[in-house]
């Protein structure tokens, strides 16, 4: 399934996130919702002056905001290119609608900056 095809999530599912969220990210975050239901993303890191390196993230998935989501990215299929992070719901959803609000100006699924010095422990 592409980001095209998403569906918003239900609104029971939404509301329990909307309290975390202000202005246009309330906007995307049924949509946001959606994707993290799904508990996988396929992307592209896009590097400067370079190819894109293709990913598989993948999540487990619990609809309570404050649990803990363990997210696994592997680059280009290789298991020595894979990382760990974990966040709770509400921050990994946050970045969903990042990616998701990314991908409707670039049509690039790609996390944030601020996603990958969390995931490869650059930040505190």
């Amino acid at each position: 399934m592409s980001i095209e095809q998403l569906q918003p999530a239900a609104s029971r599912d939404v509301n329990v996130y909307m309290p975390y969220y202000q202005g246009n990210k309330r906007n995307v975050l049924p949509l946001a919702i959606s994707l993290y239901q799904k508990g996988a993303l396929e992307g592209q890191r896009k590097i400067e002056g370079g190819d894109g390196i293709p990913f598989i993230a993948t999540w487990n998935v619990s609809m309570l905001p404050a649990d803990l989501t363990r997210c696994r990215m592997q680059f280009e299929g290789n298991a020595e290119l894979s990382y760990e992070l974990m966040m709770a719901n509400f921050e990994f959803v946050d970045c969903l609608i990042d990616l998701l609000m990314t991908f409707k100006r670039s049509r690039n699924a790609d996390f944030s900056q601020a996603f990958y010095r969390k995931l490869l422990r650059l930040e505190d």
